[in-house]
């Protein structure tokens, strides 16, 4: 893939996610997907293949009445990409944390991409 393909794929993905657009989602992602999310240092979700990761992002469309991941930079090395985002949701519930429906949560972070067969392969997630 060319580092303009990996962007573009990465920009549906994203657009799909903000829209909560999970069909769209998946549309982008390798039946054998894999994906991690790591806050703070420690790994708080993971999904591997297309049904779990289906699962965790139709779960995940609950959590939030509003969400947007803004790109705030892109880059692409040999068979990777990451991006830099900017992060904003509002809650839809409450959390086990104490955050509470209604809540804005702002935060930056990183997405790490692997690719196979033109789709989106692995996705590590760090906030």
């Amino acid at each position: 893939m060319t580092d303009q393909e990996k962007r573009d794929l990465i920009n549906r993905y994203l657009d799909a996610y903000n829209a909560f657009d999970v069909e769209g989602m998946m549309a982008t992602v390798h039946p054998d997907v894999e994906f991690k999310n790591v806050s703070g240092g420690e790994v708080n979700a993971t999904a591997f293949g297309a049904s779990a990761f289906y699962q965790m992002a139709e779960q995940s469309t609950a959590l939030f009445t509003s969400r947007q991941q803004t790109v705030t930079a892109f880059n692409a090395a040999g068979d990777g990409a990451s991006i830099e985002v900017a992060y904003e949701g509002v809650l839809a519930a409450d959390l086990p944390n104490g955050m509470k429906a209604g809540d804005r949560l702002n935060l930056n972070g990183r997405s790490e991409f692997e690719f196979k067969d033109g789709r989106i392969a692995r996705i590590v997630d760090y906030s």
